[in-house]
């Protein structure tokens, strides 16, 4: 399974094998069953997740109850609370897992080292923290200007396995809209 993390890292930089093998000994292997969190709010953030196998949502509640949900992580993507993650202080997000999940988990003090030690992963990293950055972007201005039926069309789109992992409520809670709204795009889709 680590295969998938470095295809990633490949993607952006080569390794060989002995590097691989450093990077990998600063991660841990962590297994977590559906429904548990990796995160909760109000505990301290030590790790960012890269995701091997399964599906989770990152979210907030607000006062009444209700959960947002701020994104989604399926194998090959890295999911954590960034905020804290980066100042090392206590999460404003939950993360979940959806169905069974296999992580890699890389503390903020590990990243730091191998950024340190090897240009190639601290490059790898920047590059991850841009597209990261770009994507977040495209998240809030598709909020701000686009009407509901556009944002379920991009997103499944863009994403069309997470339809098949992700119950319909959540997808509904990630595009803003109710369940109700989400199965009349379901209706109307050719």
């Amino acid at each position: 399974m680590s295969q998938i993390l470095r295809q990633q890292i490949e993607k952006i930089v080569q390794i060989t094998d002995t590097e691989f093998e450093y990077i990998l000994s600063h991660f841990t292997n962590k297994k977590i069953k559906k429904h548990q969190f990796v995160i909760q709010e109000g505990q301290l953030v030590e790790n960012d997740f890269f995701i091997l196998s399964g599906c989770l949502k990152s979210y907030s509640t607000d006062a009444n109850g209700k959960d947002h949900i701020i994104q989604f992580g399926m194998q090959d993507w890295w999911i954590t609370d960034y905020q804290a993650y980066y100042s090392q202080t206590i999460a404003t997000v939950n993360i979940d897992c959806i169905e069974e999940t296999e992580l890699l988990c890389l503390t903020f003090q590990n990243r730091e080292k191998l950024c340190a030690e090897m240009h190639k992963i601290e490059h790898f990293f920047r590059k991850k923290t841009n597209k990261r950055n770009v994507a977040l972007q495209n998240r809030i201005l598709s909020l701000l200007s686009s009407n509901a039926k556009e944002r379920y069309d991009k997103l499944l789109e863009q994403y069309p396995q997470l339809f098949q992992k992700v119950p319909k409520q959540l997808i509904a809670s990630y595009l803003g809209v109710t369940r109700e709204t989400l199965s009349r795009f379901n209706s109307t889709k050719k």
